[in-house]
């Protein structure tokens, strides 16, 4: 099997224009900050210079890891099972949060130990298996079960693409996750395994230490020159290959990608290692509080808009990230320009 996704980068022939249009507003130039450039992105993305937010999505994807088995985690590998049925009874951080911001959610079981007798509309059986391999043993999963979590995600972004919305967010849940995104970061950059591991759910040190000699135990086993796709079948998660899935297609269908916190960058890196272009139409919601992120983020040469010390994952940071694009786009469709409000603009020296 192969990629099959296109992807281009938006083109930047409109910039000028649209930097102009965003300069020429009553306001000394870029004196907004950072709202200024989520604005120029989201109209490059939509090629217009008068962008809009239709639909907000986020999609969380849920599964287990064979790790956790292996005690890196404080928490109980049956908690997936229980915080999903928590998402679809509406009890989560995240639900507050989509329902705040009229975020529309999407709970999918991509690989939970357990199964879930809810009969939702916001609720999919995507589910390869019951959790991914110990990777400590062996691979977390093979190459046919990688092709369908990246083949099914991207299926679950083009169904709501066909209800008009053009920007979707990302979130996860799965106890022991951190410690695949951490060897993906390890994998993907060259750092130190020491680097990339944190306290995922809550680890004291002693905790992380006993989580960091697991991974490189795990990591002693594998060959140090993998290629991004064998990363992603040796360490990853199902709901990571999920994402990795729904973010190429997003891309591809030219839609807004708010990414979350640790997990999901991970996610993020994937796709952009797979296919670099992809990049240019993520917005970064926040820098997680998970020791790591931070080292994605600059591998990735992005700037997250918040830096709060959220850990949560599930797509919150997607959620509260939401209203600064919605100000962005306010801004520019509505904000007067110095013409039409008949004010002096700056003197040209």
């Amino acid at each position: 099997m192969s990629l099959s996704f296109t992807i281009s980068a938006p083109s930047l022939g409109f910039r000028p224009e649209l930097q102009r249009k965003i300069n020429q507003k009553t306001k000394p130039i870029g004196s907004l900050g950072r709202l200024e450039g989520i604005a120029l992105q989201i109209g490059l993305i939509q090629q217009t210079l008068s962008p809009s937010l239709i639909k907000p999505h986020i999609v969380v994807f849920a599964a287990d890891h064979g790790i956790a088995e292996s005690g890196v985690s404080q928490y109980p590998q049956e908690v997936t099972h229980q915080m999903v049925k928590n998402f679809l009874e509406g009890g989560a951080a995240i639900n507050t949060f989509c329902g705040q911001n009229s975020i529309e959610l999407v709970v999918t079981d991509a690989g939970v130990k357990g199964n879930f007798d809810k009969k939702q509309d916001n609720f999919l059986d995507l589910k390869i298996a019951h959790g991914t391999n110990n990777f400590l043993e062996k691979p977390a999963m093979n190459e046919k079960e990688c092709w369908k979590c990246i083949e099914q995600g991207s299926t679950v972004v083009k169904e709501i693409a066909k209800k008009g919305t053009n920007i979707i967010g990302f979130g996860e849940m799965g106890i022991g996750n951190t410690s695949s995104a951490s060897l993906i970061l390890h994998h993907l950059t060259g750092l130190k395994l020491v680097e990339c591991v944190g306290s995922g759910t809550g680890l004291n040190e002693r905790g992380i230490d006993k989580k960091l000699t697991i991974l490189k135990q795990a990591d002693r086993k594998y060959p140090k020159n993998m290629k991004p796709f064998e990363v992603l079948t040796t360490f990853g998660g199902f709901e990571i290959a999920h994402m990795v899935g729904g973010m190429l297609e997003a891309a591809q269908q030219k839609m807004i990608v708010l990414v979350d916190g640790f997990i999901a960058t991970a996610a993020a890196m994937m796709a952009h290692a797979l296919y670099p272009q992809s990049k240019e139409y993520m917005i970064f919601s926040h820098q997680s509080g998970e020791y790591g992120h931070a080292h994605m983020l600059e591998h990735l040469r992005v700037m997250p808009l918040l830096l709060l010390g959220m850990r949560l994952g599930e797509g919150t940071g997607c959620a509260i990230a939401y209203p600064l694009l919605e100000s962005a786009v306010n801004f520019l469709n509505n904000m007067s320009s110095f013409a039409a409000a008949g004010v002096s603009e700056t003197k040209k020296n």
